[in-house]
């Protein structure tokens, strides 16, 4: 698939995984820009993260100040050529891992850490 289809495709799981949310966090989700790119880029490579990372949240979490060391608005950022190979080149398991790495990252957004994450099986 090309990008601009793996783009599509990316973008209806997250608006779908949206509309499925509870009330109470479904403004919140939507506060949050998404943004597709094919893989991590230098400065995310350089904070020591993996090439084959699925996906990224940035910025402060929902309810924190913005600070002086962290200026950076909230944003998730999902890596599409990472997610494509991570489910082997199968679109619904691609659209599965959409979501489940789409969820993972709001969840940091909500200030949630790795141990809450994975109790909830976000991991």
């Amino acid at each position: 698939m090309t990008l601009s289809e793996l783009t599509v495709a990316a973008a209806n799981v997250v608006a779908a995984t949206q509309q499925k949310l509870p009330p109470e966090i479904r403004p919140l989700a939507r506060d949050v820009p998404v943004h597709y790119q094919p893989i991590p880029g230098e400065d995310v490579l350089n904070d020591g993260f993996p090439d084959d990372i699925l996906g990224l949240f940035t910025g402060n979490p929902h309810g924190s100040e913005l600070e002086a060391a962290n200026p950076e608005l909230p944003q998730i950022i999902l890596y599409l050529a990472n997610l494509w190979d991570f489910a082997e080149e199968n679109l619904p398991a691609f659209r599965a891992e959409v979501r489940l790495t789409y969820l993972h990252e709001l969840g940091h957004y909500l200030g949630w850490d790795e141990d809450e994450l994975t109790a909830r099986g976000l991991d």
